[in-house]
């Protein structure tokens, strides 16, 4: 059967349709600026019109699809805990995500998935998406007649691409860059950037991939000393920069890494890029389950699709078709006995006719009794009326109030979007609180160099008219092969 996937950029929707590893249709629709602003989609009807549109034309009948979530605001972590049965499972990992995850859980999804532990422990791969950009992508999917049983997260979805013991993978696109770091076949960094939005070339945007690769590269190896990623790890892309094999020198840098196109693991048509599809390409290869195979593909294949979209219990006709065949089997005897019944129950039911019709006699002598009582109750139900439009216009200052907190939720998780996304590779945030103004943002850092950099990004990203380093100290020192390395806290005040 041919499976549809679809992956929602700011600025395109892409669609892929395969049967097995084989693709068969592919399509991309531009989307205006405004319908989609950091993965986030704000105009749900035009963006529905547009999936609409793009199906028709491709002529894809298919109303299920296979949906890619963007992976801003995402955070990604392994966890690991003492062995625990199942039946707890769950809530034990609400407990540790609280812990690990910087941002309250009421604006999260979560979704995890157990991987291989030594025995005793549990390990388990654990992502918190933001509810606000999973909640539009679904409402914007039921208004285009598209309905999901499988989610996932690009950055997942790449890493679902590579056949290597360690790789780096990158994927550039129009506003932004998704770049993963794979050990061992599971994604031990993940980040999801936004490009500045004045670099409208490929050449312009170069300096900051760049640089976000050596920051992503260095933050990995300064806490695996031990086997750190050298030149023997190769780096794969995709997007803009797979088809500009002469921007990968500058990715390459002095460190001298081997730098290729992603490869697809799918077989491909004439005249297909698959460079610009591999979101949808490891869409369409979650359900291959290409993790059992004896190869170094990706062990992290969950469903990420929340639990209050998922299908509840047995599908209705399933239910009624075989329950309409033993009724209607029922009623065949039951009707071979009610003929064979029929003249001995006439002749009971003349017996009974002057009974019923005095009975209807005594029935229509008490209407006008029940006539007075009618009134009395209408009476009675005019103070309730009036309850009842209190009730509505209290009811019309709630709905007001929600709007309100809806929006001032869209603003903080703006906030975080920025705070979060600026973070350089030598900084680790503890807590974000952000209930009111000012927000404060906690961390650790290897160098005070590292805050006034964070700082001044946070103040140069436009989203905070103030940003105050209140507090800067050394918790510990310690030294390593000779050399004295300092950690400081510190704290953020933005307004």
């Amino acid at each position: 059967m041919a499976k549809v996937t679809l992956f929602i950029e700011d600025t395109a929707i892409k669609l892929l349709e395969a049967r097995g590893r084989q693709v068969k249709k592919w399509a991309k629709l531009a989307l205006e600026p405004g319908l989609v602003s950091d993965g986030v989609i704000l105009d749900e009807d035009q963006v529905a019109d547009k999936l609409k549109e793009l199906f028709e034309l491709q002529g894809v009948k298919a109303r299920k699809v296979i949906a890619g979530l963007s992976g801003f605001n995402s955070v990604y972590r392994l966890i690991s805990m003492p062995e625990l049965p199942l039946a707890i499972l769950p809530e034990a990992v609400k407990r540790e995500a609280r812990r690990v995850i910087p941002v309250s859980l009421d604006q999260v999804y979560l979704a995890y998935q157990p991987i291989s532990a030594p025995k005793g422990e549990t390990r388990l791969f654990l992502v918190a998406f933001p509810r606000n950009t999973a909640d539009a992508f679904i409402r914007t999917l039921h208004k285009a007649g598209l309905k999901t049983d499988i989610m996932d997260l690009a950055p997942l979805a790449l890493c679902r691409n590579i056949d290597e013991p360690r790789a780096i993978v990158i994927d550039v696109r129009a506003t932004s860059l998704d770049i993963v770091v794979m050990v061992d076949r599971v994604p031990q960094v993940s980040r999801s950037l936004f490009l500045p939005s004045e670099a409208q070339s490929l050449p312009e945007r170069l300096p900051t991939i760049v640089e976000e690769l050596n920051r992503t590269i260095a933050f990995y190896n300064s806490s695996h000393l031990e086997k750190p990623l050298d030149s023997s790890v190769p780096i794969f892309v995709s997007g803009d920069l797979s088809a500009a094999p002469d921007t990968w020198q500058s990715l390459a840098g002095t460190s001298g890494y081997s730098v290729s196109a992603l490869p697809s693991p799918m077989q491909l048509l004439e005249g297909f890029d698959p460079g610009q599809f591999m979101v949808n390409i490891g869409l369409a290869l979650k359900e291959l389950s290409l993790e059992k195979e004896a190869t170094n593909f990706s062990l992290v294949n969950f469903n990420a699709l929340p639990e209050i979209y998922r299908p509840k219990g047995i599908a209705l006709p399933r239910i009624l078709v075989p329950v309409s065949v033993v009724v209607g089997m029922g009623l065949i005897i039951f009707m071979g006995l009610f003929v064979q019944n029929t003249s001995a129950d006439t002749a009971t039911l003349r017996s009974q006719l002057a009974s019923t019709e005095n009975l209807i006699t005594q029935q229509r002598n008490a209407i006008p009794a029940v006539t007075e009582e009618i009134k009395q109750v209408e009476a009675q139900i005019e103070p309730l009326l009036a309850q009842v439009e209190l009730v509505e216009a209290t009811a019309g200052i709630f709905e007001t109030t929600y709007t309100n907190l809806g929006e001032g939720r869209e603003q903080i998780n703006r906030d975080l979007s920025r705070i979060v996304s600026l973070i350089p590779g030598n900084i680790d945030l503890t807590e974000i609180d952000h209930i009111g103004s000012p927000a404060t943002v906690t961390g650790i850092a290897l160098g005070e160099t590292d805050i006034f950099q964070y700082a001044r990004a946070l103040r140069s990203s436009g989203r905070f008219s103030t940003v105050v380093i209140s507090s800067i100290e050394v918790t510990e020192e310690e030294e390593e092969e000779g050399e004295e390395i300092k950690r400081f806290n510190f704290e953020l005040l933005l307004k």
